[in-house]
């Protein structure tokens, strides 16, 4: 038996309740994940996936696909909106076959899979560095990136550390908005800080930087320390933690693989080790 299923087997989160702010259509994994551990599942979701504002810059780049030596897919959400539109257009995924393929994380991977898209390179870190160190390490070195053509379809506004390595290196890059993730207008923010001023939350997790900031903004504040004092704050990766630390919170956990599956496993061992304690 794997160490996450002796882990769920003992259910360390049985009477505890965590708070998840993932976009609501993309929580249910997530939950369940937390649920097998035996936790409380409470939904707080600070972000909503749509259509970027115009998809005149991803249709310029399909349109031109032949132009290119390599598409990075940097998460499911960049999958599943580029995809829908390569089909909207009335291409055939079978040209995707041309060109070299970055996906970052195992669902990313599966994702394309699925959708028959090979994938050449699959970084260890699920962050931009490490994307960039593996198609370095693919390629054989730094100047392999001379006169390459990169395609990044991703959110309308994300991190540009890849980009802007990739064309320190000598690389063309085109990076597409595919998607943009909002603040949805839905949140009871009533009830979920009645919840966490009456003690009732245990753990919030935050699986984005995004997911942490709109969070602040719900509750007008650039500082989330009195609100969630005594209450664990999870993060699912660096860039994650960096932008809770900018909002007055300390990181309690955070798991090595940047991935929903490895944070609920994290919580459920942070809460194991409090269980020992008691």
């Amino acid at each position: 038996m794997t160490t996450a299923g002796k882990l769920a087997d003992q259910r360390p989160l049985d009477g505890r309740t965590v708070m998840i702010t993932r976009a609501l259509a993309q929580s249910a994994d997530f939950a369940a994940e937390l649920e097998r551990y035996g936790a409380r599942v409470v939904a707080c979701p600070t972000i909503e996936i749509v259509e970027p504002e115009s998809y005149a810059v991803l249709d310029e780049a399909i349109t031109n696909l032949f132009g290119y030596d390599w598409l990075i897919f940097t998460s499911v959400n960049g999958v599943d909106f580029f995809l829908r539109r390569f089909a909207h257009l009335g291409r055939d995924v079978t040209e995707l076959d041309e060109l070299r393929v970055c996906a970052v994380g195992d669902a990313t991977v599966e994702r394309l899979s699925d959708a028959r898209v090979h994938v050449d390179v699959m970084p260890q870190q699920f962050k931009a560095e490490g994307v960039y160190a593996a198609l370095e390490s693919y390629l054989g070195g730094a100047p392999a990136f001379d006169r390459l053509n990169f395609l990044i379809p991703r959110a309308a506004v994300a991190r540009d550390y890849l980009p802007r390595a990739l064309e320190a290196a000598g690389a063309r890059v085109d990076v597409a908005p595919a998607y943009r993730t909002v603040a949805p207008e839905t949140t009871d923010r009533a009830r979920v800080e009645a919840l966490l001023v009456g003690g009732a939350i245990d753990c919030v997790t935050f699986t984005s930087a995004s997911t942490v900031r709109n969070f602040a903004q719900l509750f007008d504040t650039n500082d989330l320390s009195a609100l969630l004092a005594g209450v664990r704050v999870a993060c699912i990766g660096d860039v994650t933690a960096e932008a809770a630390a900018e909002l007055g919170l300390r990181v309690d956990i955070q798991p090595a693989e940047f991935t929903t599956p490895a944070l609920a496993r994290a919580v459920a061992e942070h809460f194991a080790s409090q269980n020992r304690l008691r």
